[in-house]
């Protein structure tokens, strides 16, 4: 159903609980922890502007890393309030507690126009548990809640599910409702020829995303790992690729499925390969390219997909009318594997008459990487809340917000 969205919402002189999704990259530097990929926070700056124009107090909670219940320094949020007042041009005041009397202080001191970053929500057990006790002591004295992080919609935790439930008003954010619409309505009924691609290291993670498009799908090219074990399903020889065994049946079901409901599913005709793989020191050994449609040697690890899958895929691409891309084609965290996944990003870029929907994780950071972010549709902060979405699950942090009649 429609929910409720932070523009209907009339929240002058009142704080605002805001769940956002500040879970982002932190590199360490001279001058204290650094973050590397802002994305997240960049895709909410609209939705807390446009609740400071309206006049709004604004608590934001958020949760970084997996503390496990307890506090841990590496884990907290203090460089982004810092980081995030530069962003908002104004003060951002921290506290070094999600609850408790430094929190309901600050909280009870905040003015309109003010913004409070709460610490860390996972330092604390019972936010993972749904605690509503402590769901209640988040909130506080806040009647309006808006959860604008998708990416953690998908966990029914205190701040993403419990407070929504206790708050009198619940909201979408803009980030929300735009993930809700492209993810959603854009895909649930694609302007065809639709095309997904997909990529990363196991089959047994984009399963059910799998069988949800083959539904929708023309066409869908396979890469990265996941390729292997499709390999593996055709009798091809794979050599020491990585790949999953105990789902080769799952995946010959696949492609009997795919082959019934007249989807194309297409695997790369060619491969990068090497005889050793440092994953931990991010290098490999030189390597070389399969000849189209020839197998794997033994001894050999397949890393990328080779220049004739490139070609084969930007061409499909070309035609698409909607994509859908979640997954890089190759080992992406190391250079020397990554230009298949480039190849990919910049083919999708070129279409422009397409709407093109990047699904979030290493995609994102593809496209970013190739220079080629600002020339896809939409861009995706959800990582499992994304697969989850689109296979059709239920996402606890949106059932719990406000429908409209």
């Amino acid at each position: 159903m429609p929910k409720l969205t932070v523009q209907a919402l009339n929240p002058k002189g009142q704080p605002v609980f805001v769940r956002v999704d500040f879970n982002v990259p932190l590199e360490p530097s001279p001058e204290g922890p650094r973050i590397s990929d802002d994305t997240r926070i960049q895709e909410t700056l609209p939705t807390l502007q446009l609740l400071l124009e309206k006049g709004a107090s604004l608590i934001l909670a958020s949760h970084l890393g997996r503390p496990k219940g307890k506090p841990e320094e590496k884990y907290s949020l203090r460089p982004i309030a810092a980081y995030l007042a530069k962003k908002l041009h104004r003060p951002v005041h921290f506290a070094s507690d999600c609850v408790g009397p430094e929190a309901d202080q600050a909280r009870a001191s905040l003015k309109p126009g003010e913004i409070l970053l709460l610490e860390n929500v996972r330092f604390h057990a019972e936010e993972e548990k749904n605690d509503p006790a402590f769901a209640q002591k988040l909130l506080g004295t806040a009647k309006i809640y808006v959860n604008d992080a998708f990416g953690s919609a998908h966990r029914a935790h205190a701040s993403t599910e419990g407070c929504a439930r206790l708050a009198t008003q619940a909201a979408a954010g803009l980030l929300m409702e735009k993930e809700l619409r492209y993810l959603g309505s854009e895909l649930s009924q694609p302007k065809p020829p639709f095309l997904v691609i997909l990529g990363g290291a196991k089959v047994g993670d984009k399963i059910g995303v799998l069988r949800a498009l083959l539904e929708k799908a023309n066409t869908i090219l396979i890469g990265g790992g996941m390729s292997y074990t499709f390999r593996l399903a055709q009798g091809r020889k794979i050599g020491r690729s990585l790949c999953e065994p105990d789902k080769v049946e799952l995946a010959k079901s696949i492609l009997a499925e795919a082959e019934k409901r007249g989807v194309r599913l297409l695997l790369p005709e060619d491969t990068l390969i090497v005889e050793k793989l440092d994953f931990a020191g991010r290098t490999v050994s030189p390597g070389k390219f399969t000849q189209p449609g020839a197998d794997i040697p033994d001894g050999w690890e397949g890393v990328d997909i080779g220049p004739q899958a490139r070609a084969t895929y930007a061409q499909e691409i070309s035609t698409a009318s909607t994509i859908l891309w979640n997954g890089p084609m190759g080992v992406f965290e190391i250079p020397a594997c990554a230009e298949g996944t480039f190849a990919i990003a910049q083919a999708v870029a070129a279409n422009q008459k397409a709407v093109s929907i990047i699904g979030g994780g290493d995609s994102v950071k593809a496209v970013k990487k190739a220079g080629v972010a600002n020339q896809v549709t939409f861009i995706s902060t959800g990582g499992g809340a994304s697969l989850e979405f689109l296979e059709g699950k239920n996402l606890p942090g949106v059932a719990a917000l406000q429908d409209l009649p």
